[in-house]
């Protein structure tokens, strides 16, 4: 195979197939982000030995999800769900008490066509607690597609934003102004933000949700509120007045379901991972709002320089991705600006218009950094891509883990693509964690190359 400089990008299709982490690992990040929460995952037992043996769960950790399994009795509809659900909603209400329980569908309700929509609202009416049912089945959604079906149906769960207004500033400036007889009208004037709010969706830890809202409030942006948010009470306020940006490539779904159920206006833009993306999705979201970004050329530089050591051992290499959890392209792209050469990016699901502002800064990136243009290979067939590997002998392959073991044994460097998906990735300050994690298994190698075969033998 022979690589030859392209000037649009290349997209194919294989087999259709999902090789990737099943979705309902989405709870292992979500429960820890949204703290007041519980989620239930109805499933066989297959699902839970996935969640206690992959995910590595403590016994002593006591996290904020179980599971609910399905019994042959369930399967073949001789008990009653909604007494089997209402029975374990009860006992997580009376151990936990959470503010929002979330179901979470399997592979195993779809095949049974369990009505979780219709069972949720009447067993939500007699707890009193929330219930937001999300789809999150290996059927239909790759590794991290799970948390996009749960955070599209949290959307439907957020107020709307004259509701908001109504119910909670009216009652507080009638009372203080009978009060004190305040003028409080020309003091909220003066504090009205000068563009509209802005909602950021995507489930990120705390320090990077920080890290990206002082980024933007130093370009006089102010962000209204985030998605999914640390305790449900505080979901962010929705209306047509409102713009919303995803800070993940695989949230096509919520961003779907923002813009035609709730009516928002999507800030399309690159994804901030890296110091070229995060740079890129802040120019996107200033000039939205018609504001000048201000010293973002010597924020970006500082960045690069203080990378140097990693681009010194990536540049001129090569990387091939098998795909596996969504974030591909955007890695991709960044590995492009430090020097790397991408043969092949697989990814489990591509929706263009999502990522449309993301493909686009690929080609710029490729045309300037005068490399080829990477094929792009959406639900990629694994048996083909190995042969491919085989031919082009890149430096470095990303992909799943079921894959990464066969592959070392024929010579080729590894990374597992689900270690992206746990790290913190966006940002400026956080572009060094992703070459830390690229350039561990060549620095590995450099360290054992003079070792000679014999004591690698011994040592593994």
């Amino acid at each position: 195979m022979t690589l030859a400089t392209q000037e649009k990008l290349v997209f194919e299709c294989e087999t259709g197939n999902y090789h990737t982490f099943c979705p309902i690992s989405c709870v292992a990040w979500l429960y820890q982000k949204i703290e007041d929460s519980f989620f239930l995952v109805i499933g066989t037992k297959t699902c839970g030995y996935f969640l206690q043996n992959a995910l590595g769960v403590m016994i002593f950790a006591e996290p904020r999800y179980a599971m609910a399994e399905l019994e042959e009795g369930d399967i073949a509809a001789q008990l009653n769900d909604y007494k089997e659900l209402k029975r374990l909603c009860l006992k997580i209400k009376q151990d936990r008490n959470p503010s929002v329980i979330v179901w979470i569908g399997t592979c195993t309700t779809e095949i049974i066509k369990m009505d979780l929509e219709g069972i949720a609202p009447r067993l939500e009416g007699e707890l009193g607690i929330p219930i937001v049912v999300a789809r999150a089945n290996g059927l239909d959604y790759a590794f991290t597609q799970g948390e996009d079906t749960v955070l599209a149906a949290m959307a439907q769960r957020c107020p709307e934003t004259t509701k908001l207004i109504e119910t909670a500033v009216k009652p507080e400036v009638n009372f203080i102004q009978n009060l004190f007889n305040w003028p409080l009208q020309r003091k909220a004037e003066t504090v009205k933000p000068k563009h509209p709010p802005l909602v950021l969706f995507g489930s990120l830890p705390g320090p990077v949700v920080s890290q990206l809202t002082l980024e933007l409030q130093k370009q006089g942006i102010e962000v209204a509120g985030w998605l999914p948010s640390q305790r449900y009470n505080e979901l962010p306020a929705l209306g047509d007045d409102v713009y919303v940006c995803g800070v993940n490539p695989f949230l096509s779904r919520t961003a779907t379901t923002l813009m035609r159920r709730r009516q928002c206006t999507l800030l399309s833009a690159p994804f901030p991972i890296g110091p070229d993306g995060t740079r890129a999705w802040i120019e996107k979201i200033c000039r939205t709002f018609d504001i000048e970004p201000v010293g973002l050329d010597a924020r970006e530089a500082a960045i690069w320089a203080n990378l140097e050591d990693y681009l010194a051992l990536v540049r001129g290499k090569s990387v091939f991705f098998m795909g596996d959890n969504l974030l591909e392209v955007s890695l991709a792209r960044f590995l492009i600006r430090c020097g790397m050469i991408v043969y092949e990016i697989g990814i489990p699901y591509m929706d263009k218009r999502f990522q449309l502002e993301e493909l686009a800064l690929l080609e710029r990136t490729c045309q300037e950094m005068n490399v080829p243009m990477p094929r792009i290979v959406e639900k990629p067939d694994n048996y083909h891509q190995v042969q491919r590997i085989r031919e082009l002998q890149p430096d470095l392959a990303i992909t799943g883990m079921a894959h990464a073991n066969p592959l070392e044994a024929r010579g080729i460097n590894t990374k597992w693509s689900v270690e992206f998906t746990f790290a913190q990735i966006h940002g400026f300050t956080n572009a060094r964690d992703i070459l830390e994690l690229v350039t561990r298994p060549l620095r590995r190698n450099d360290s054992l190359s003079d070792l000679g075969w014999t004591a690698l033998v011994k040592t593994s």
